[in-house]
């Protein structure tokens, strides 16, 4: 029978559950276990794609196109494996299926109620992914007491009832306080937040206690007794001293995984933890140290850029750098001390106008300065109209979505884009081809004239100025077959310069950097050097 773990948070959110999860889901993938992670998000939005970065960092996109949480991005970096929309649950979704059904008469004669249709619903999404996984890791964001996660909460109470003690683990994340001034650790929040829980009906068996430092012995045994959970049970998980990825290895030190093991009586598998030891040594132990600038307008949320920063610290541990990200403000008037310090520049995606001045401003300083650039998305579109407007020489051009009436649409809507009713879901989503031309630094990267990427956008590269474009010196260097649209961008004339409509990011993981992510490193190593 497929096994279950659900993860709680309590005290406050934004704890690290999305990258505990999915630490839990390495561990046991490398004990030789089928393993997937489900995010359960009680908001009542139908996914987080017409959510502003600001309110939840970025929007992950699956292959199937799915717009998800970024904690989806966690679980397929740490796992290595590819989510789809079935792994992101939201409120929205519940809701809205109900209702559906209702309104087709699925539930003729019954009142409908949260107790059981909702979490009946919300149970079928949960056990949908079963049938093709030995462990099912279930996520359930926000934090224990907030209304709109409670039948979430409910029905991962039932999960137990209906698989039985020994199908369903239950792991509670927590924050552990420590008071500034007396330097005092404070357990009080985790008792009440347990409390809580208890109320519920939901009873923790493994309590993991996030704190600035690691905890002791002396309250690891007092959260036991006021918890009720056996002391070996009670995990301390600190601020990491690098990387993210330092979160499994902390873990099984603790025997956390093993103790799941226990609880879900599943034989115990030896762990293989090689590589991925190989890669944090990698991180941990690089001397070079490399500046790259994130030109953007979300600066102040560095969740909004979270895939971008992981695909660079990929790269980075592969060649054995260490990369300092500089965030910069695209819509700041004067930046230019912070980016003539960088060794690289990465421009990335976006929507509205607010800041694409300053994303022109920091294209044409890379072009000029032989700056290695990568472009993402409105980074690639932002290339694009500073190419026109200083090479080509059309002072005017511009993207439709920012000038309606531009004489130079240089960037226009997708056919099919240009009037939407609803917006969302409703963008080109999802993994599309793009064949990339032979002797480009494209295909230094990939290596292969097919690939396939993760899209999101509703804009692309007008093909009317494909050919003054290229006379001008900028290279198509990826299309994508079935339509012809534009995918890779690139000026021949720089050591390093590709913009792509794409989302590279999203497919880098910790032990296989993106291929574009890593050929970009390789060239902001070789511009520090060759500055000197």
């Amino acid at each position: 029978m497929t096994k279950y773990i659900v993860v709680t948070g309590g005290v406050v959110s934004s704890l690290g559950k999305g990258i505990t999860s999915a630490s839990l889901g390495l561990l046991l993938k490398n004990r030789g276990l089928k393993v997937t992670i489900i995010k359960c998000d009680p908001y009542i939005n139908v996914d987080p794609g017409t959510m502003s970065p600001y309110q939840h960092g970025e929007v992950f996109v699956t292959n199937d196109g799915a717009e998800t949480d970024l904690d989806i991005g966690h679980y397929e970096r740490f796992l290595g494996q590819n989510m789809s929309r079935r792994n992101n649950v939201t409120a929205g979704q519940i809701y809205q299926t109900v209702i559906y059904n209702e309104r087709r008469g699925d539930y003729l004669g019954k009142t409908i109620q949260v107790i059981p249709h909702i979490t009946d619903e919300i149970k079928n999404r949960i056990k949908s992914p079963g049938v093709d996984f030995d462990v099912v890791v279930v996520e359930i964001g926000g934090t224990v007491g907030d209304i709109e996660g409670l039948p979430f909460l409910e029905a991962a109470r039932q999960l137990r009832i209906d698989f039985g003690k020994n199908n369903v683990a239950y792991v509670h994340l927590t924050l552990i306080p420590t008071l500034s001034p007396s330097k005092e650790i404070k357990t009080k929040p985790t008792q009440h937040s347990v409390t809580k829980l208890r109320e519920i009906g939901i009873e923790p068996d493994i309590i993991i206690c996030r704190s600035e430092s690691e905890i002791d012995d002396e309250i690891k045994g007092k959260i036991s007794l006021f918890c009720g959970v056996g002391k070996d049970a009670v995990i301390s998980e600190p601020n990491v001293k690098t990387s993210i990825y330092e979160v499994p290895v902390m873990l099984h030190k603790q025997k956390t995984d093993a103790l799941l093991l226990k609880i879900l009586n599943i034989k115990d598998g030896k762990l293989e933890m090689k590589k991925w030891k190989k890669m944090l040594g990698n991180t941990i132990r690089a001397k070079r140290l490399v500046e790259v600038g994130i030109v953007g307008k979300y600066t102040q949320v560095k969740d909004a850029y979270k895939s971008i920063f992981e695909a660079l610290s990929h790269a980075a541990a592969k060649n054995k750098t260490k990369i300092q990200i500089q965030y910069i403000d695209a819509d700041s008037r004067d930046f230019c001390n912070d980016i003539e310090s960088c060794d690289g520049i990465v421009v990335p995606g976006g929507f509205g106008d607010r800041g694409v001045e300053g994303k022109i401003k920091a294209v044409k300083y890379a072009r000029e300065s032989n700056t290695p650039f990568l472009g993402i998305c409105m980074g690639m579109q932002s290339a694009v109209i500073e190419f026109a407007r200083n090479v080509v020489g059309f002072k005017t051009a511009n993207s439709r979505e920012f000038d309606k009436k531009t004489r130079y649409p240089v960037i226009d809507y997708i056919a099919g884009q240009k009037i939407v009713r609803f917006k969302g879901g409703t963008m080109r989503l999802g993994s599309y081809r793009c064949k990339i031309k032979k002797g480009t630094i494209a295909y230094s990267a990939y290596k292969k004239e097919s690939v396939s990427e993760r899209h999101r956008h509703r804009l692309e590269f007008n093909n009317k100025y494909k050919s003054i474009f290229e006379k001008s010196g900028m290279m198509f260097s990826g299309i994508n077959p079935e339509s012809g649209l534009t995918e890779i961008v690139e000026i021949n004339a720089h050591p390093w310069f590709v913009g792509v409509q794409f989302h590279p990011e999203f497919q880098s993981r910790p032990l296989e950097p993106h291929p574009l992510f890593d050929n970009f490193v390789k060239a902001v190593i070789k511009h520090k050097v060759d500055s000197k």
